[in-house]
């Protein structure tokens, strides 16, 4: 019955907005001042627009956890927060409000950064963030994951600089923008640098949910739910598919905040691409840069920060790969689990294998980004929960998932795909 070892793949830290002034570079700090009252006035009239303002959810949010969100800066309050939910360790994504957007990295160099974006101010505006979150992550340096803001798209030398400066000063991974327009997409060989420190310095990349072309929507943010995922995703298959993984076999890629469902269709029909199928017969040098499966290069290279994991992904995590999946609780995000991620853990997990929720809970994490797990055992022995806790008890009947298992990938096992198991994709543990 050894507890848990929780570690969210998906956290958000972000000063209030102007407590960024002290780490910007002094140049920048009239340009800081306008920004901030634009962009003030931007979230403004778009919670007019939207109707932000008379959101019954936002507003209770709010008024549930104004002291609780001071974690989305706060070392003292955010340990307290992640203790709560069992956490012992996390990766930090920018972006600590992601309702009103109050503590967010200067100049939109945030999960919104994009090739759109002006050049200088944002890198500026993500040198800034990256200096507040080394020191954030020394507060708590076994526990802390920093992710780098590194806009790589204009200045590939820049970027290499701000990528070893940031590695020097503690952070373990970076996270690159998603939309390059007007830049050369990412297959493009300028970009090998990029690739090149990364894999050296082993800092995993990382796309991250939030940018999207917001101006083809209108008012009709269903379509934005509804296609997120395929630009949070996107990058990572032009680097699959044009060989990026080939020639940097090192390099660690992760996709987060978008689930993991997507992930298992994709992986069976880019094998079948490869493998010739007869619809892709007909096309010659469809995979020139590639010496193994789609499927192969993912299990070897890609991880998924699936954040909010629901029952139906857990029962098809032997398509998805056992292995790729790592659970985020978005803290401190009100579409994540946080404050109740021990209720959504017990209703999603109480039926997986112990040993596979386990890996997905935590293990994966801790392999991708080195952390020092005997370090970190203490705290686990505090705070961690049990399977127990999560109803993974001896009364589960676990032979359920035995065919599951056995077929796996079953383009690959040659069985025929069996169906998730009744119960396996709906909510609710044992009473």
């Amino acid at each position: 019955m050894d507890r848990y070892l929780i570690i969210s793949a998906d956290c958000h830290a972000g000063l209030p907005d102007a407590e960024y002034a002290e780490y910007l570079d002094p140049k920048y700090q009239e340009a800081f001042d306008d920004d901030r009252k634009q962009r003030t006035e931007m979230r403004r009239q778009m919670a007019t627009a939207t109707g932000q303002d008379e959101n019954e959810f936002v507003n209770q949010w709010y008024a549930d956890n104004d002291e609780r969100l001071r974690g989305g800066w706060d070392a003292a309050q955010r340990d307290a927060e992640l203790d709560a939910d069992g956490v012992a360790g996390e990766v930090i994504f920018p972006d600590a409000d992601a309702v009103r957007g109050g503590a967010s990295a200067p100049f939109g160099a945030g999960l919104g950064l994009s090739g759109q974006a002006d050049p200088e101010l944002s890198m500026a505006g993500a040198r800034a963030h990256n200096r507040w979150l080394a020191e954030l992550c020394r507060e708590s340096p076994n526990r802390r994951i920093g992710l780098a803001i590194v806009p790589i798209l204009h200045d590939i030398d820049g970027a290499v600089a701000e990528i070893r400066r940031a590695h020097e000063s503690g952070l373990r991974g970076i996270m690159i923008p998603v939309l390059w327009d007007p830049y050369p997409a990412y297959h493009d060989a300028r970009y090998d640098p990029i690739w090149a420190v990364c894999q050296e310095l082993d800092l995993p990349l990382h796309t991250h949910t939030g940018p999207a072309p917001r101006e083809d929507y209108g008012g009709n943010l269903g379509i934005y739910g509804a296609e997120t995922i395929w630009w949070t995703a996107r990058p990572m298959w032009f680097l699959l598919w044009s060989g990026v993984f080939e020639r940097f076999p090192g390099l660690k890629f992760a996709v987060t905040e978008g689930g993991c469902w997507w992930a298992a269709d994709m992986l069976w029909k880019w094998d079948a691409i490869y493998d010739r199928e007869h619809a892709t017969k007909k096309m010659s040098r469809i995979a020139p840069a590639l010496s193994m499966r789609p499927s192969e290069y993912f299990d070897r290279n890609v991880w998924i920060g699936a954040s909010t994991t629901r029952r139906r992904e857990i029962a098809r995590r032997h398509e998805i790969g056992i292995g790729n999946i790592m659970w985020g609780n978005d803290f401190p995000h009100p579409e994540g689990t946080w404050p109740n991620t021990r209720a959504w853990l017990r209703d999603t997990f109480w039926d997986c294998p112990v040993e596979d929720a386990r890996r997905m809970l935590g293990d994966n994490a801790a392999e991708v980004y080195g952390l020092d797990v005997d370090a970190l055992a203490p705290l686990v022995e505090k705070i961690g929960p049990t399977p127990e806790d999560l109803g993974q008890t001896a009364d589960v009947d676990l032979s359920k998932w035995d065919a599951v298992a056995a077929a796996g990938r079953h383009w690959l096992t040659d069985r025929e795909a069996v169906p998730v198991p009744p119960g396996a994709d709906g909510g609710g543990g044992p009473a």
